[in-house]
């Protein structure tokens, strides 16, 4: 073999080898994009599920979300998530009031408030609508222990919209929510 054909070969070779590093970092990229995508998707069903835990000892079904009425899908959720919630989640659901026995009898602490009570309660704090953007600074501001991704928080709001709790008002091309005054509460 001559020493030409031999450079173009090694040539050949770093040029693949090049390609294929190039190929991997690419993927790489993208593989971390569609974790973090799923990482965001599991604190969204994290919160559905409590949600779904919240409103299951509800007698009234019609108080309740469209889909959180279909009991035998909460039930599956639950079925599911059985084995991953017993080693992810170690706080109580806040179905019953803190300071409340669970069934063995041990005292319960008081658990941490779901995503939707904080932003109710800071949009409580406001007489004008609020951007989702603005309530989750607020959020990050008041608890810096907790950081919901906006889409999270986004979510939260549509969820707390279809509820009939907040409402929800276009500005331009931008969306406010407002919390929606109870009939008991003038």
């Amino acid at each position: 073999m001559s020493s030409q054909s031999a450079a173009k070969l090694r040539s050949r070779y770093v040029e693949q080898v090049a390609s294929e590093l190039e190929e991997n970092r690419r993927r790489q990229e993208e593989l971390a994009k569609k974790i973090e995508l799923l990482k965001q998707e599991e604190a969204l069903l994290s919160d559905i599920l409590n949600l779904a835990e919240r409103y299951e000892g509800f007698a009234d079904a019609s108080r309740l979300p469209e889909q959180a009425q279909d009991e035998p899908a909460v039930a599956k959720a639950k079925r599911r998530s059985a084995a991953g919630a017993t080693t992810q989640r170690s706080t109580p659901s806040s179905t019953a009031p803190a300071g409340t026995r669970t069934k063995s009898g041990a005292e319960r602490k008081s658990p941490r408030p779901l995503l939707g009570d904080l932003l109710m309660e800071l949009l409580a704090g406001h007489a004008e609508p609020r951007s989702a953007k603005e309530l989750r600074d607020e959020l990050l501001e008041k608890d810096p222990s907790r950081s919901p991704t906006p889409q999270v928080v986004r979510n939260t709001l549509e969820s707390l919209v279809a509820k009939g709790r907040v409402q929800r008002h276009k500005q331009q091309r931008s969306v406010m929510y407002t919390l929606v005054e109870s009939a008991d509460a003038g």
